[in-house]
């Protein structure tokens, strides 16, 4: 086989392939073959019936078209190899010459976008500026509260309801004279906004026994976007009673003694929190840096084909103002990932199992999934490289950060190594190694062991999206 490529941009790439009919023979065979054992002829057994019969009856045309077919994807990755070229979305493929009888060539052309080729600066030393680090007295209340709010209890109010109450309702959804769905005895947290749009302003002022109607845009279902009339009846009305915040409290809600020792940590606790949105905002902007420092093109069509299925399943397709506006991202994203692969292949990063362990039992958390259970998703839907892909990109992006000089707003240097774990290994982490080499079940921390009291009879918003 031959093949030869042009460039007919820095993104776009046309391959044309001359493959001699010895080559394509294994295939016309097996074309043979195959529709041999298809077809009934009269004195033949099937599977058995002669080419030359083939040809009289199906016309050589339909074998070399089956053959073509069976061989082109085997044929199209030999030329991509052959030519080094690295292709992204999908080919266009023409073919231009059908080899009649022997002697002749199968020709074809592939035009594809392709990652272009572009070169890396200088990585060493890159100096970007943070803020400051500054823990004040609004942060340490803050997470006070926040603790408080774990360790509150509701109590029934005899009263209207108002932002931030829990209530018991029943829900049902009309379309015109059909019930879409109804349920009973859902606890609701008034103003989290995670269920019907437009329900919590029905709630604000009901009370227990009371019935209101409201409309808004089904999230889910066969009839998601739609609008139904929906009606609230509200069962009875909680608000949540906060601990006092003594030494009693510090006992109860952590390990000290004392409410002046239980600050001394929060502010701690606040303090690391802080400098780790150092690292972030250092790691974002060495991305930034590299976005303006790097020059290269991005295959717009590869570009105009994920914005369209995007807006394609917004149903916005005809919405510029948007359309323009996920073109930028799309780019930008399409940019930062060539930046970062050609990092991770200049820098020969590897992934090993326990940082793909991590990354997945990070991502779990986020999708609120058990690390089981979300393996086995990404797993079924083929993900698992793409993962792999992208903890490779996050760890090339931190070596460039480790060689990074970092300075804070007042000028001092900012050392990202005092957020480095302990070296004792996560027990999670090790639980999802072994479950992965041995293919047991893993058993994961409860997140919900510290969940406050106040929450146990509160549907998640997830929940309550799929019940209503």
């Amino acid at each position: 086989m031959k093949s030869a490529a042009e460039n007919l941009s820095p993104t776009r790439v046309k391959l044309t392939v001359e493959v001699p009919y010895e080559e394509l023979k294994p295939s016309i065979d097996a074309a043979y073959k195959s529709i041999g054992s298809q077809i009934a002829i009269p004195g033949f057994r099937k599977g058995h019936v002669p080419s030359r019969i083939i040809d009289q009856r199906m016309g050589k045309g339909a074998v070399l078209q089956e053959a073509v077919n069976e061989a082109m994807p085997g044929l199209y990755a030999q030329a991509i190899e052959e030519s080094a070229v690295r292709p992204i979305g999908q080919p266009e493929v023409e073919i231009t010459e059908v080899p009649m009888e022997e002697g002749q060539t199968l020709n074809f052309t592939a035009e594809m976008d392709v990652i272009p080729d572009f070169t890396l600066p200088d990585l060493d030393g890159i100096a970007v500026t943070v803020d400051d680090v500054e823990v004040t007295d609004e942060d340490i209340n803050t997470q006070l509260d926040a603790l408080r709010t774990r360790f509150g209890t509701l109590v029934p109010v005899e009263r209207a309801v108002g932002e931030g109450d829990f209530v018991s309702i029943d829900l049902s959804a009309t379309i015109g004279e059909e019930l879409i769905d109804e349920v009973s005895g859902v606890s609701y947290e008034v103003g989290s906004g995670n269920m019907l749009p437009g329900m919590d302003e029905a709630l604000l002022g009901m009370t227990a026994g009371e019935t209101k109607t409201f409309t808004a845009a089904l999230a889910g279902g066969d009839r998601q976007g739609e609008d139904a009339e929906c009606t609230v009846t509200v069962q009875s009305v909680k608000e949540r009673e906060l601990p006092e915040l003594d030494d009693d409290f510090a006992q109860l809600a952590s390990e000290f003694d004392t409410l002046d020792e239980l600050k001394a940590n929060v502010s701690e606790v606040a303090l690391r929190g802080k400098k780790f949105e150092q690292g972030i905002q250092a790691r974002d902007k060495i991305l930034e840096h590299l976005l303006e420092n790097v020059e290269l093109e991005v295959p717009e069509g590869v570009v105009e084909a994920e914005v369209h299925a995007h807006l394609e399943g917004e149903g916005r397709l005809e919405d510029d103002e948007h359309r323009a506006e996920v073109q930028e991202s799309t780019r930008r994203a399409m940019k930062a990932q060539f930046i970062l692969d050609k990092l991770v292949e200049q820098d020969d990063v590897e992934v090993s199992q326990e940082e793909f362990v991590e990354y997945l039992i990070m991502q779990a958390q986020q999708y609120r999934m058990d690390p089981n259970q979300f393996a086995q998703a990404i797993d079924a839907n083929n993900q698992v490289p793409a993962m792999v892909g992208e903890v490779a990109r996050r760890k090339a992006l931190a070596g460039v950060l480790d060689r990074a000089k970092i300075t804070d707003a007042s000028g001092n240097e900012v050392d990202l190594d005092e957020l480095a774990p302990d070296e004792d290994e996560d027990v999670e982490t090790v639980e999802v190694i072994d479950a992965v080499e041995t293919g047991e079940e893993i058993e994961s921390a409860d997140a919900g062991e510290a969940a406050e009291p106040a929450q146990d009879d509160v549907a998640t918003g997830e929940e309550q999206a799929a019940k209503a």
